[in-house]
């Protein structure tokens, strides 16, 4: 078993599903890289059950940053054929929860620690590690303030989100948000004498789809991506006590993802003033009509030139000139709005591996991030890279 797949073994057994504390994991992480002759700079979320750090080895200097999230997506509901929270090796496969999304990419970075602390760096490598990526890139934005004090901003950055070992130079921003429909009550054999509040939620949700269509047709167009242009989707709407009682409460939660050229406070405007508009025709006869709009959490979107120093960095790296961009969202978007030239690149497929029952990684992907490391490593010392 490589060293990679040793040090993948312990991480699949921590749960850090994001409800969850990771504090054991990091525990770890914060010991195996101190140990090292890292500094490692540990921060506390602000509830204090969870935690992410900053470590840098090396020199002074601006160095390559590495970065990775701690959390992994829920197996409740799913069919798991094996322990989620157990490496199992088969044939040419690791499986469990988080071997994609992305402890794999954390072990090589480990490992690459390793190697790194046996050589004369001739610029500094570092390490980020988050929590609460999966719920909105939440831990990497409460961590960023604090990135320049504790190791110091670095040249380059790679989130190692799995792309497949391609480099990605851009993913979509996000905006989750709730709104809350407030109508009248009252019993349903006289249902029109009130106001439902799932009616006035299915007139706010067709001014949503009249966004997504707008967006659509004249909004900002990237071909790259697989859906070109931004979105608008409703994922729940829930309201309701009983059938013969009048909803007086509804809530729908949706989000909005935008392409870099669309501007997300434009779109959060147009959402505000359709809430608005629906609320004042129900007013018309009903008082108590409200649409409130909470805001849940937000992420930037990335956007780097494919003739970037950073890109050409890591496609030295991979030994590759090409250039993607992924429809998920990452934590590189927060990096690159503290000026940090940053990309996606990390083993790995989103699509049939990550999230799913029996998560798994190819074994050969693993051994492509290790050899990226190692021209990584190179690269710090200040040889050219194999």
């Amino acid at each position: 078993m490589s060293r990679t797949l040793q040090i993948l073994d312990r991480l699949i057994g921590f749960d850090t599903v994001s409800a969850k504390s990771n504090l054991a994991l990091v525990d770890y992480v914060q010991a195996f890289l101190s140990n090292l002759g890292f500094t490692v700079h540990r921060l506390a979320s602000p509830c204090g059950q969870k935690a992410g750090l900053f470590a840098s080895l090396g020199p002074a200097g601006k160095g390559v940053l590495l970065s990775a999230h701690s959390d992994v997506v829920p197996v409740d509901g799913q069919s798991w054929s094996r322990d989620p929270f157990r490496l199992t090796l088969d044939r040419d496969r690791a499986y469990g929860r988080g071997t994609t999304d992305m402890k794999g990419y954390l072990a090589c970075v480990l490992a690459l620690a390793e190697r790194a602390a046996g050589v004369a760096l001739a610029e500094p490598l570092k390490i980020a590690l988050s929590y609460d990526e999966e719920v909105g890139c939440v831990g990497v934005q409460h961590m960023s303030g604090d990135l320049e004090r504790s190791i110091g901003l670095p040249r380059a950055c790679i989130v190692g989100e799995p792309t497949e070992m391609q480099v990605a130079i851009g993913h979509k921003g996000k905006g989750s948000l709730s709104a809350v429909c407030h109508g009248q009550s009252g019993h349903s054999a006289l249902a029109p004498r009130f106001l439902n509040a799932l009616h006035v939620a299915g007139d706010f949700l067709a001014e949503l789809r009249k966004i997504q269509d707008t967006l659509a047709m004249v909004g900002a167009q990237d071909s790259a991506y697989d859906i070109p242009y931004s979105t608008v989707h409703v994922g729940r709407m829930r309201g309701g006590e009983a059938l013969n009682i009048v909803p007086v409460r509804a809530e729908i939660l949706f989000e909005y993802r935008h392409l870099p050229a669309d501007d997300p406070k434009g779109i959060l405007s147009r959402i505000q003033d359709s809430a608005q508009m629906v609320r004042a025709a129900h007013r018309l006869r009903f008082e108590t009509a409200d649409i409130e709009i909470h805001p849940i959490n937000s992420y930037p979107g990335l956007e780097i030139s494919p003739k970037a120093e950073v890109t050409r960095l890591v496609q030295g790296l991979v030994h590759s000139d090409q250039t993607i961009k992924v429809a998920f969202g990452t934590e590189a978007g927060v990096f690159a709005g503290l000026g940090i030239p940053t990309v996606v690149c990390g083993p790995g497929s989103m699509t049939g591996q990550g999230h799913k029952a029996d998560e798994f990684i190819a074994v050969a992907q693993l051994a492509e991030c290790d050899r990226m490391m190692d021209r990584l490593l190179a690269e710090l010392t200040g040889r050219v890279p194999a």
